[in-house]
């Protein structure tokens, strides 16, 4: 029986009144089965998990700042002690991409400046996460558990989706527990939002709310086709709008972090604008012609070498057209390693086929993927293997507070020598105790102690 069959069936289920709908035979007048989504339901609902954050923040009653209080009472300053105070931030979802591994993909938004996170799975267990690894921009985490007997969820070529096929998004609405929805792709390669620093979006009418974010967008079949992200809601809930990171995306991103602990991006070496109708007309563009306006290349860069100029137009980027700069953006962060690709520019009225190889950006690692007490450093690896260079630095963030710079050059971790981001990683991957960090400033050596 066809889908719009079922659409019609579920409409007449939803007329009928609570005691009769309850006792609808699961077989038409023909004997035939009445179509339902609850056997694909069952092969993969073990697959996405709840996810609860939980925070540790020190508590200082306000009075004892008040000398008098303390002079009154005879309280020396060194009898002040912070009491820990643990609270839970979140609720979302994840799903398990690796059952082998215990791997588990969700947003970043999730989990960030979480101490803890606790995974919940179908069957009542219950589990601490660790947290491998984080790209914000693409708004994409990856934990682990270490647990047996978990289901994974297949991973489906998000490129094949169509405007219109039928989807189902799985999650943990509200707190409420293991929710499912159904709806239609609505459309494809929504960017410009302002949500994330990539955007490639699926978009979707099957209800998202919060604490679906990470949780799982499937196609008829059960296989993963997005990451349930966001939502347009102007008065607070769903509208109908809501947005996924793709598969595709999503797998080369996890794939990084779990081969290396980085995340690594496409780039050619332009700038680039978007056109305006005043540029339209001064580039002289034909009725329905678009494209994205290079305005700068780099010297010695991919483009440079392929022959690119200011003032040429890309129209598009292996056969699919890029009429905005975040999608040609996109295209080339998340271009293949392996391969050349082919851009289409427009210029002087004449289209011309350029190709060129990508080169892969400074790889730069979350601060949340390496240790709590780091947080708000971001790390890139240094020159001629000599330590990790911090690239940048959050103000009143745990690292800031500890004394770190952004341009700092650690060299040591807990007296074990850094070469690298991924070795940096290692030493402290399961680590909770304090850090000795011998560091480089300018031209000083010094030892730096985190509590």
């Amino acid at each position: 029986m066809r889908l719009s069959h079922l659409i019609l069936i579920a409409g007449l289920y939803l007329s009928a009144a609570g005691g009769v709908s309850a006792a609808l035979p699961l077989q038409d007048s023909q004997g035939e089965s009445l179509p339902s989504l609850a056997p694909m339901l069952e092969q993969v609902n073990p697959a996405v998990v709840n996810i609860a954050t939980y925070s540790t923040r020190r508590v200082v009653n306000p009075l004892l700042n008040d000398p008098f209080f303390r002079r009154f009472f005879n309280i020396h300053q060194d009898q002040l002690r912070p009491q820990q105070r643990r609270s839970q931030n979140s609720a979302g979802s994840g799903v398990i991409v690796d059952a082998k591994a215990g791997t588990i993909v969700t947003n970043y938004h999730v989990v960030q400046g979480a101490d803890e996170v606790q995974i919940s799975l179908t069957d009542g267990r219950s589990y601490q996460a660790r947290l491998v690894g984080a790209d914000p921009e693409v708004d994409i985490a990856v934990l682990d558990i270490d647990a047996d007997g978990l289901t994974q969820m297949s991973i489906r070529d998000s490129d094949q989706l169509r405007v219109g096929d039928f989807v189902v998004a799985i999650g943990n609405p509200f707190g409420l527990g293991q929710t499912i929805t159904t709806g239609v792709v609505s459309a494809l390669g929504r960017s410009g939002l302002g949500i994330e620093g990539y955007e490639n979006f699926i978009q979707t009418d099957a209800s998202i709310n919060p604490g679906n974010s990470g949780g799982a967008l499937v196609d008829l079949n059960g296989d993963l086709i997005g990451i349930n992200t966001a939502i347009i809601a102007p008065g607070g809930g769903n509208v109908g709008i809501g947005f996924a990171i793709p598969s595709n995306m999503m797998r080369q991103v996890a794939d990084q972090i779990l081969d290396s602990g980085n995340v690594s991006r496409g780039q050619i070496g332009i700038t680039t604008q978007d056109v305006t109708p005043d540029l339209r007309r001064a580039f002289k563009l034909e009725n329905g012609q678009s494209g994205v306006l290079i305005t700068g290349v780099q010297r010695g860069s991919a483009a440079d070498r392929a022959g690119l100029r200011a003032g040429d137009m890309v129209i598009s980027i292996d056969g699919k057209a890029t009429s905005e700069v975040t999608q040609l953006r996109n295209r080339i962060a998340f271009a293949p390693v392996d391969r050349d690709i082919e851009l289409k520019v427009l210029r002087q009225g004449q289209i011309q086929s350029v190709k060129l190889r990508v080169s892969r950006e400074a790889k730069q690692v979350s601060d949340r993927a390496l240790h709590a007490k780091l947080e708000g450093a971001r790390f890139l690896n240094g020159t001629n293997d000599q330590g990790v260079l911090i690239s940048s630095i959050e103000q009143g963030s745990p690292a800031s507070r500890a004394g770190l710079m952004q341009g700092d050059v650690v060299l040591s971790v807990n007296r074990r020598s850094v070469h690298s981001v991924s070795e940096l990683k290692s030493i402290l991957r399961g680590s909770r105790s304090d850090l000795l960090l011998q560091v480089k400033r300018d031209r000083q050596l010094f030892y730096l102690v985190i509590r």
